[in-house]
């Protein structure tokens, strides 16, 4: 599983896109990524939660945010989230902005 992890954070901090506008150059980011996940969990997803999205590719995102009893998806992406079929009322979907508001 380590590896899986490795691979997708270092898939994620290639995408130029994403830190366009990222006060932090890629050696800090790279530390927040890592202190990030050194207190992360690993979500065993058991049920799956489908059909619910319009985009297949953020159904997971639902059923990680249910299996690990998350109060939050935080995503800048929340138009995809927008009249799901199935409905979670113990979590919310917010923007980065409002999270760091909220918390």
């Amino acid at each position: 599983m380590g590896n899986t992890l490795f691979r997708e954070h270092e898939d994620l901090l290639q995408r130029r896109k994403l830190f366009r506008n990222c006060i932090l150059n890629n050696a800090e980011r790279n530390k927040l990524f890592d202190s990030f996940l050194s207190v992360c969990q690993w979500v065993s997803i058991y049920y799956g939660w489908r059909p619910n999205l319009k985009d297949e590719g953020d159904n997971h995102l639902i059923e990680l945010a249910v299996a690990g009893g998350a109060q939050y998806l935080v995503t800048k992406n929340t138009r995809d989230f927008i009249n799901p079929e199935l409905r979670f009322p113990q979590f919310q979907i917010v923007r980065p902005e409002k999270f760091l508001k909220e918390v």
